[in-house]
């Protein structure tokens, strides 16, 4: 028997759950000097999260999507963008956004329902957020066209959750970078359900990441709660992509906290005790344990700086709050060059409905 070809995936690991280094890490990114601040971003956007998902409780805000477990993920991946990259999210990764510039005001507009929240202080380049799951992945594959047809040395990155991984939009990506051997970045973002969808039942994959082997793309597998493996992982893809040797597909490993949005409940397909188990392997507890152990961090200066956050949050809160609310035409805007008659019945019927036809 001949084989034609074997492949493995790599999977990588520094901090344990403990907060330990369970393997030598590069010395740059083990720096509490590097972490530290990156520890500080996800508190922050834990602390946005849980006063987001208040305000919806409150009737201050629609359907919410939480991040909470998936901090160091989304906040490494911004650490390892450059200003000029492109970032194609799908709904929930505030972390990355907000170090790309993005106001936690707009995040909220937009999850309250009003679009002008995806007209970010980011980089335009920027795609808005996507909905309609792994869309977002193909597009990013023609951004990163864009790259390599101009010479530049930016790249693409995308975001996906596991059930994205499974959609034709994910595979068109995965075959374009390469075919056309693109600095593409498709990072999914596996915590374990797509939706109410067991990742057991939505794909037979040994592995996610393996996913981008048929494409000729480097895969590898990452401990998501793990920031050092995070950054390295990301390193790895940036310097392929940005020197030629074209895309990657990385795999993050990690838990949905929360329930899949505010409007949906978890208890209803998921064991609790799963959920108990996955809490033992926090992102934020681990770098913690670690950056304490290395004296780079304490509680009081933990506690100052969750005021701080909050104080921050809060700033955006009203901000959102005290957004004027756009007139009811304002949804018939910017759909078409040329109204069609049918809209334009329309506007007239709901300006009539406030008597101001």
């Amino acid at each position: 028997m001949t084989i034609a070809a074997r492949y493995e995936i790599e999977y990588l690991q520094y901090l344990g759950p403990e907060g330990a280094l369970v393997a030598e890490p590069p010395a740059d990114l083990a720096d509490p000097k590097v972490l530290l601040p990156l520890f500080k971003q996800m508190l922050f956007v834990r602390t946005f999260d849980s006063k987001a998902i208040a305000l919806q409780r409150t009737g201050k805000l629609g359907t919410y999507a939480a991040c909470l477990g998936h901090e160091a993920t989304h906040v490494g991946i911004g650490a390892s963008m450059q200003p000029d990259d492109t970032f194609a999210p799908s709904y929930r990764e505030y972390g990355a956004q907000f170090m790309r510039g993005v106001k936690p005001r707009e995040v909220l507009l937009y999850w309250g329902g009003d679009e002008r929240g995806n007209d970010f202080s980011g980089p335009k380049q920027d795609y808005p957020w996507c909905v309609p799951i792994s869309t977002q992945m193909l597009y990013s594959a023609g951004a990163a066209l864009k790259f390599k047809l101009r010479g530049e040395k930016n790249m693409a990155v995308a975001v996906c959750g596991d059930g994205g991984s499974s959609k034709t939009d994910f595979y068109a990506a995965v075959n374009s970078a390469g075919a056309y051997s693109l600095p593409l970045v498709l990072c999914v973002v596996n915590n374990g359900w797509a939706i109410s969808v067991p990742r057991s039942a939505q794909t037979g994959a040994a592995t996610l990441a393996q996913k981008g082997l048929a494409g000729g793309l480097h895969c590898l597998q990452v401990d998501g709660n793990d920031m050092i493996a995070v950054l390295e992982g990301m390193r790895r893809a940036s310097e392929r992509a940005r020197s030629g040797e074209g895309g990657s597909v990385i795999e993050f490993m990690t838990y949905r906290l929360h329930d899949h949005t505010t409007a949906d409940d978890a208890r209803r397909y998921r064991d609790e005790a799963e959920v108990k188990d996955a809490w033992k392997r926090d992102p934020m507890t681990r770098l913690r344990t670690y950056l304490t152990a290395k004296g780079a961090w304490s509680e009081a200066e933990e506690a100052a700086w969750i005021e701080e956050c909050g104080k921050r949050v809060d700033e955006e809160i009203n901000a959102y709050l005290n957004t004027p609310v756009q007139p009811v035409e304002a949804m018939f805007d910017y759909l078409y060059a040329d109204m069609p008659e049918d809209v334009r019945k329309q506007r007239a019927a709901a300006l009539a409905l406030e008597g101001r036809a």
